[in-house]
């Protein structure tokens, strides 16, 4: 079995970093932030739907408007 080579900073890809979604609940969680269930739910359609992440923002923005 192949060892793997330590990747360094000059050796990361460019550009914008992507935080995942266990990443940002662990985040939040030091923070003191909690994911609802329904922030849980909305997060499972949007994969369900492979919704873009324009697409999810919307969402998101659809769920907290008044009226």
């Amino acid at each position: 079995m192949r060892k793997r080579k330590a990747t360094t900073a000059k050796d990361a890809k460019t550009g914008p970093f992507v935080l995942g979604r266990s990443g940002f609940a662990k985040i939040s969680a030091v923070e003191g932030i909690n994911l609802t269930d329904a922030m849980k739910k909305r997060g499972n359609v949007a994969r369900a739907k492979k919704l873009s992440a324009d697409e999810y923002r919307k969402m998101i923005i659809r769920s907290h408007r008044k009226g």
